[in-house]
């Protein structure tokens, strides 16, 4: 397999467009020469890794910056390698801090495949036996996941905050450690906190002493359009923010940055043997470098401007549509049926064009292409996609 740009070659040696991103992981695209070369420098030095029992510069160098550019004060970042253990780590600093294993989340929510990280993720879809090391309570998301495509109101929003109020003011003699939010739910499907509702949300949980986690693991890096998630709402401080995914251009690395107060609670001692490693970190310098220098989470403002409008065009009146929903170039088409999506994003692939399959209920075909795309990929991705779901729907007709 080899990849290029926006575009990856497979073993059957045919080419796709990928707008999937590896689920958000390539920002960029394919062998980005500013990574590469980054990487390729760290290589030649033959150290890819010692531990954090000692200082590692492109590790400090590199947590500096995204203590910078988290908006957080005295901010303290924490490695990890995946978003899963990221929000591992939130959850434990949250609950220590506040001296209690009660968590709030959002009922479709999605946080990782961990112990704990399942416990607070809210879509039944991802839930085993139902153990868990955590109290959750879930509160309302909205707009609603399942329903025709109702657009959140005001009423909606003052219900969820209702909702989360009469949680934080239960059990006053066990305080609720942290609310923990995706600001753009993306295994649901790409669908955005509605406007002024995190904001809300958070106003409710820091009058209570509560603290407020922004999972920006999908959400991070530009891809909804602004650095975080959160900045769609304005006055949102998280205490604790989560970021994974595409930040190494590929390689593996996540982590937390947060308030030092609540970062420096822990008791013990807390190492990640590979977060933070020397390969990780090098690539994720070069990675920002590259979206700061080009300005990405603008590109992706505009291009996703681009995209939606075009299916929203291309897509009107084709059968079993319900929606398309996300933010920048964290999208989803929303359909009436799991199977039509799984039809769509298989005719997809048959047709040259990666996509992916999400939704509370398994009916949205997710799109993600790198920030690099350019307006001609986002015109070719669109117009497969369209054909796609039209194939789909011609075939259900018949059928």
């Amino acid at each position: 397999m080899s990849g290029s740009g926006r575009t990856v070659r497979g073993s059957d040696g045919r080419t796709y467009l990928d707008f999937y991103s590896g689920i958000a992981v390539n920002l960029l695209g394919y062998d980005v020469p500013e990574v590469r070369e980054a990487v390729e420098r760290q290589l030649r030095t033959g150290v890819v890794h010692t531990s954090t029992f000692y200082l590692i510069a492109s590790q400090v160098e590199l947590a500096e910056r995204i203590a910078r550019l988290s908006g957080i004060d005295d901010a303290v970042v924490f490695f990890t390698c995946s978003g899963t253990e990221a929000v591992e780590t939130a959850l434990l600093l949250a609950t220590e801090h506040r001296r209690s294993g009660r968590v709030v989340a959002l009922r479709h929510s999605y946080h990782g495949r961990s112990f704990g990280a399942l416990a607070v993720t809210g879509d039944h879809r991802w839930h085993g036996a139902g153990r868990t090391p955590l109290r959750v309570e879930l509160v309302p998301d909205v707009p609603p996941q399942d329903g025709p495509g109702e657009v959140a109101d005001e009423h909606q929003v003052a219900h969820g905050v209702s909702e989360l109020t009469r949680v934080l003011d239960s059990e006053p003699d066990r305080p609720v450690a942290a609310l923990i939010a995706e600001p753009v739910q993306g295994v649901a499907g790409a669908v955005p906190l509605a406007d002024g509702q995190l904001a809300a949300y958070a106003r409710a949980v820091r009058s209570h002493g509560a603290l407020l986690i922004c999972d920006e693991v999908q959400t991070g890096w530009g891809r909804t359009g602004r650095w975080w998630g959160h900045q769609w709402d304005d006055d949102v401080r998280p205490d604790l923010l989560v970021f994974a995914k595409g930040l190494a251009g590929g390689l593996t690395l996540g982590g937390v940055v947060g308030r030092r107060e609540v970062m420096n609670c822990l008791p013990m001692p807390s190492i990640s043997t590979f977060g933070g490693n020397q390969l990780s970190t090098t690539a994720a310098l070069a990675t920002l470098d590259v979206i700061e220098d080009r300005d990405l989470p603008a590109r992706a403002h505009t291009a996703g401007h681009l995209l939606r409008g075009l299916l929203e065009t291309g897509l009107a009146g084709v059968g079993g549509v319900r929606r398309v929903q996300g933010r920048g170039l964290l999208l989803a088409v929303a359909f009436q049926d799991p199977a039509t999506a799984a039809a769509v994003q298989e005719e997809c692939r048959t047709r040259g064009l990666l996509v992916g399959l999400g939704g509370s209920a398994g009916n949205c075909v997710r799109v993600m292409p790198p920030l690099t795309v350019t307006d001609d990929e986002v015109r070719r991705g669109a117009e497969t996609l369209v054909a796609a779901a039209q194939a789909a729907d011609r075939l259900e007709r018949t059928s």
